[in-house]
């Protein structure tokens, strides 16, 4: 019997899609969500001044998923490193940003939270990337937000162990406006690009990561204050210090 899943498929097909936004002229939505005025930012240190002494197919090699950490914090330079190997951006060009992971027409409508619990010089709480600046802003300090997460991820009780929970939303229209409704597609896709970008730097920096698929959408949603629809969560990795 078909299901939502495979009508999913079927509509997103080409053959249904109808004129995009950029076709019709429409102006193309920011490169990035707009920083809080009212919010601390924090400049990141160079993220290329991190030592990591790995080559790639070790890296690849190594790679598995691991849901148990030492107490050791993350460097604030690692921290740097691990943002900016996900999402950093290498240079904007004709408003179009290209960054260290591929997406889908360059249209990376991805936003980065990251749930901090053990990072040196910063208090726990959420905090979102602004990567066109290279630079954190806090979003809600306070150390209660990891079990909320936690809750919100159904008890996997490894995200309060963890040193950082990267949590990445879509900005749905960043990708529908050129893509229609196959966009949200690429925006699944795109996804495991920059988790595997994260699998692989976390290596390099003695780190293992698991990424997490089962949440409460709607509670994660609400604990990041977006709608879940033109923003919502799409995909969650926690990362630490190997024992």
């Amino acid at each position: 019997m078909d299901g939502i899943g495979r009508e999913f498929l079927e509509k997103t097909k080409y053959k249904y899609l109808i004129m995009s936004d950029q076709a019709k002229n429409l102006p193309q939505p920011p490169l990035e969500l707009k920083a809080e005025s009212d919010k601390k930012i924090i400049v990141l240190p160079q993220p290329k001044n991190v030592d990591v002494n790995i080559k790639l197919v070790e890296a690849m090699e190594n790679r598995r998923s691991l849901r148990r950490y030492s107490d050791k914090p993350l460097t604030l330079e690692e921290l740097s490193f691990l943002l900016w190997c996900t999402q950093g951006v290498k240079r904007i060009s004709h408003n179009v940003t290209f960054r260290m992971v591929p997406s889908a027409g360059a249209r990376h409508a991805f936003e980065t939270y990251i749930l901090m619990n053990r990072v040196d010089g910063l208090s726990p709480g959420l905090y979102r990337y602004l990567a066109l600046d290279h630079k954190l802003q806090e979003v809600e300090i306070c150390e209660e937000i990891a079990d909320k997460l936690v809750d919100a991820c159904l008890g996997q009780t490894f995200i309060k162990n963890s040193a950082v929970t990267f949590i990445w939303v879509a900005v749905a229209y960043r990708m529908t406006w050129r893509y229609g409704e196959r966009g949200y597609r690429y925006m699944f896709l795109d996804a495991g690009h920059v988790a595997q970008n994260l699998y692989l730097a976390a290596e390099g920096i003695g780190c293992g990561t698991c990424v997490i698929g089962a949440y409460d959408d709607d509670a994660v949603n609400r604990l990041l204050g977006i709608d879940g629809k033109e923003q919502f969560a799409i995909y969650l990795a926690a990362v630490g210090k190997k024992i």
